[in-house]
């Protein structure tokens, strides 16, 4: 067989029944990604003789005599496809991991099939951008500008890597290959809850190609946390990296080490398990119930009562709600549930792990290596000089990677062997082992005046934690930023964290707040229903004001404050947005129409412990080097980093390189989530470029003896009055000084501002299908100082479209033995191109941030609102409130249909 790839060819076999991507990937075109394995993602599209295929499902012998062409085939960064040249000023791409894949496809488009986008792009997912920007590359609508010489805050400037990324060379973090690599995969329990009495390895060890089989008696006796936080204590150390017990359907029980991927799986089949199954629960009311199975010991200090499973209880109350209720004229009360959501990023987990002049080394897809090095040394007892952890480019988080699920057992089968080991998640791993969103009930009791003045506001939050305790805690505490937003002299708030013999539940873009907000946000609107007054008119009289504290769980001081009315400003402008387009027309004849509006705020950052440090150096080769520990993985951090740096030095971002996520090369950093990736991070990054650039003034003042407040820099140099100092002549004469231009500085979480964001939705409802179709969406977000426009968007966008996915499209089906039952995209159903639509985006702007020169970041908060915008919508269309998600057609459907009885779902 003969094959040529990008005009090379090549004499390469593969193995019998080797799919096209991974024959690809092994002669080196690391532009072909993996996302699904499945046909369903579109990431490893790639043209035989001209013709775009999904390579994953293509068996590689059927390219024996044809061309191949790849990503890396169809331009360079120096000399751009026309596509890839559309693509990066869009900019069409936010984490880049479905680029290649997109441009690969869309870069055969003819003119008909460029008017007709949901159908030409169906086989291609996204799960960044809410798919707007790819439509402007498509149609090579340009987003991207040049910015001036310290200028580049405010300007839609591209992302450092932009290039790479369109030209499928930006690394990853599996797209490198090392030479002895071994492959390591999992054997996961069947069980929902077993103890493991007895692992034969005989047969598995036998296997050609097999090393190593792990099993709980191999790996340290540890208990540790997988979640991410700088303050570990706020999670449970609940975990082993192998354990003798299993608590959900899909917990590893055994690691398998082998030359191949292949032959690690067969080891895997080998291995002989006896297990002693135990009862099982799989909801919070089963697992509180006196009697229960009990999932973790007593001898966990952490677990606030072992007896009833659960994990954290928290209790906190401002006033007296008891005599607020009795004060009202209308109390309502409802219960909201939330389900189980996936991050569904394309890229999935993976690790791999070398030795190098006798340290670790750990490439990883993560959120932190910062902390992901603690947990490390931790488990393995090593010294921090040991072992150096770092990230390439991420394929996506928005939480899931908030977690460390794939470096312990790289690091564990390294250690042990002194072999290069790499490990990387299927997709049906990522469903099955890789922790959701927190499935959430919420019992939501509101009392108020005739007038709308709320006298009482109640919730009880109960969460289902799973199987281990990662997040479980954090995001209860987080959920209580729910009831900050309104105005109320009685508050209480009581929440549960429960364990259940589930998947582990983690962190999920919106981090708790997302299913309160939609608790929160359906009830006011069915007590503005009850109280006959307009669900706008009611939020306004409610909302929290400006010198108003943020009263959740307590009414002691805190360190958010906010001095602008940016939530009334939101709450105007959507409104103003949808009287606009009040007369749009329905899809057809028949449909039911509605509107609906809903309200969230963010605290800028996490109310734990956040730490950043940042160094910035002006390099020999004149170059600004930025330092810090921010992992990119399409949050648009890396850009903004550039941006606030080049702003400070006078320069532009070509003249400033980023190294970052890595603990060798940067200093702390406790990872980018919670939006703090801008917020904390970016202060630090600001801070260093502040104290460079002073520094830089102060030599060049008395260089040239003029006064300090003389001197200005731009992208050249300093001027001192009227002498100027090149930057060359600065960095000879510092050298000759044994003067460096650098300077580190660091940035915590605190103080803290406050984001806010409304939502708003008019939707058409199909009276007999029970289909919903979004005919304008728009949102209005109180950014303070905006980076970068385009990110900005491209951030709403995203997060707009996850949460349509999370309030329609998404279910994550579990059976009643614990099994979830569609683990792959197309079954589980995240949004394609036809499910989103072009939202309206809104800017307030205000500067009341203390966030880096006032922004706010907003790819956290933006997803709250949608979920209970889209609700009460179908509320105002129907007449009929739902209070359970998905809000799929079917669950519609039920209520729609007349001969059924009416009750609340």
């Amino acid at each position: 067989m003969t094959y040529t790839v990008n005009g090379r060819q090549f004499a390469e076999e593969p193995d019998p029944g080797q799919c096209l991507r991974t024959f690809l990937r092994s002669l080196g075109h690391f532009g072909v990604k993996k996302g699904c394995d499945a046909g369903d993602c579109g990431a490893c599209t790639v043209w035989l003789d001209g013709d775009p295929v999904h390579s994953c499902i293509t068996p590689a012998f059927r390219a024996d005599g044809r061309e191949v062409t790849t990503i890396e085939g169809i331009g360079s960064p120096g000399n751009l496809h026309p596509v890839q040249r559309r693509f990066r000023d869009a900019p069409g791409f936010q984490c880049g991991f479905c680029t290649a894949g997109m441009i690969m496809t869309s870069a055969t488009f003819t003119e008909a099939q460029k008017e007709d986008l949901p159908r030409a792009l169906k086989g291609n997912l996204c799960r960044c951008t809410g798919y707007r920007g790819i439509e402007d590359a498509v149609h090579g609508t340009a987003g991207v500008e040049t910015a001036a010489p310290g200028r580049a805050v405010g300007t839609s400037v591209s992302a450092p890597a932009a290039n790479d990324v369109v030209t499928g060379r930006a690394a990853f973090t599996m797209d490198t290959h090392l030479d002895g690599m071994l492959h390591l995969k999992v054997l996961h329990s069947p069980h929902a809850h077993a103890r493991i009495v007895s692992i034969d390895k005989r047969a598995a060890l036998a296997v050609p190609g097999v090393h190593r089989v792990y099993t709980w008696e191999d790996v340290p006796r540890k208990r540790f946390t997988t979640a991410i936080h700088t303050d570990h204590l706020v999670d449970p150390d609940d975990t082993r990296v192998l354990d003798d017990t299993v608590r959900f359907v899909g917990q590893r029980v055994v690691a398998v080490l082998a030359d191949t991927v292949g032959a690690a799986e067969e080891g895997c089949r080998k291995v002989v398990v006896e297990y002693e199954e135990l009862p099982a629960v799989f909801t919070p009311d089963e697992a509180m119930a006196d009697g229960a199975p009990h999932l973790h010991g007593s001898d966990d200090p952490f677990v606030r009562d072992p007896a009833h499973n659960i994990l954290l209880e928290i209790h906190g109350h401002v006033g007296d709600v008891d005599a607020g209720f009795a004060a009202a004229d209308v109390i309502h009360e409802g219960t909201y549930t939330s389900p189980r959501v996936q991050h569904a990023h394309l890229e999935t987990h993976g690790s791999i792990a070398w030795m190098e002049n006798g340290r670790l080394n750990v490439r990883t897809s993560s959120q932190s290596p910062s902390i992901a090095k603690g947990k490390l040394a931790h488990l393995f007892a090593l010294r921090p000089d040991q072992l150096r952890v770092f990230c390439k480019r991420v394929g996506g988080g928005f939480g899931g990677k908030q977690e460390v699920i794939s470096e312990d057992l790289v690091a564990l089968a390294t250690l042990d062997t002194g072999r290069p080991v790499c490990f990387e998640f299927t997709r049906e791993e990522e469903f099955t082992t890789a922790s959701p969103r927190h499935p959430m009930a919420l019992t939501v009791r509101l009392g108020a005046k005739a007038d709308g003045t709320l006298t009482a506001f109640e919730v009880r939050n109960v969460s289902n934690t799973g199987a281990y305790g990662n997040h479980g805690g954090e995001t209860l505490y987080a959920g209580g930023a729910a009831v900050m937003i309104y105005r109320c002299p009685n508050k209480k708030y009581d929440a549960l964290s429960v364990y259940t013999n589930t998947v582990p539940s983690g962190a999920l873009r919106g981090y708790g707040m997302t299913q309160p907000a939609f608790a929160v946000e359906s009830a006011m609107n069915e007590l503005a229903l009850a109280l006959h007054l307009d669900p706008l008119a009611l939020r306004r009289r409610n909302l929290v004001r400006p010198g108003d504290p943020l009263v959740a769980l307590h009414d002691g001081p805190d360190d958010v404050t906010f001095t602008e009315n940016g939530l009334a400003r939101c709450i105007d402008l959507v409104e103003g947005a949808l009287a606009r387009t009040a007369d749009e027309p329905p899809p057809g004849p028949g449909w039911l129409v509605g509107a609906g509006v809903a309200s969230s705020l963010h605290e800028t950052a996490p109310p734990t412990d956040h730490l950043s440090e940042a160094w910035v150096t002006l390099g020999d080769d004149l170059i600004y080097e930025v330092a810090v520990g921010t992992v990119e993985f399409g949050e648009g951090t890396s850009t903004a980093h550039v941006q606030i740096a080049a702003q400070q030095l006078g320069t532009t971002p070509s003249r400033i390189r980023l190294v970052q996520s890595d603990t060798d090369r940067t200093g702390f950093d406790t990872g980018a989530f919670a939006s703090a990736g801008l917020f904390v991070s970016g202060n630090a990054v600001l801070r260093a470029a502040n104290a460079v650039r002073d520094r830089i003034l102060e030599f060049a003042a008395a260089h040239t003896g003029v006064h300090p407040v003389m001197c200005s820099m731009d992208d050249e140099g300093v001027v001192c009055g009227d002498q100027r100092l090149s930057l060359a002549e600065l960095v000879a004469l510092g050298r000759a000084r044994g003067i460096r231009f650098t300077a580190a500085r660091k940035a915590y979480g605190s103080p803290r501002s406050v984001t806010f964001n409304a939502h708003g939705f008019r939707i058409a409802v199909h009276p007999v299908t029970g289909e919903i179709r979004i005919l304008h969406s728009v949102q209005a977000a109180d950014a303070g100082a905006v980076i970068n426009p385009a990110q900005v968007r491209g951030q709403v966008e995203g997060g707009v479209a996850q949460g349509i996915g999370f309030a329609l499209t998404e279910n994550y089906q579990v059976d009643a033995d614990g099994v979830m039952v569609n683990p792959n995209l197309r079954n589980y159903r995240i949004p394609t191109w036809a499910d989103v639509p072009r939202t309206e985006l809104l800017l307030v702007d205000s500067s009341d941030s203390v966030g880096p020169l006032r922004s706010k970041g907003m790819a956290e908060c933006c997803i709250n609102p949608v979920a209970p915008a889209l609700a009460n919508a179908l509320h105002d269309a129907t007449g009929i409130r739902y209070r359970t998600l998905p809000l799929s057609p079917e669950r519609i459907y039920s209520r729609l249909d007349e001969s059924r009885p009416v009750s609340t779902a």
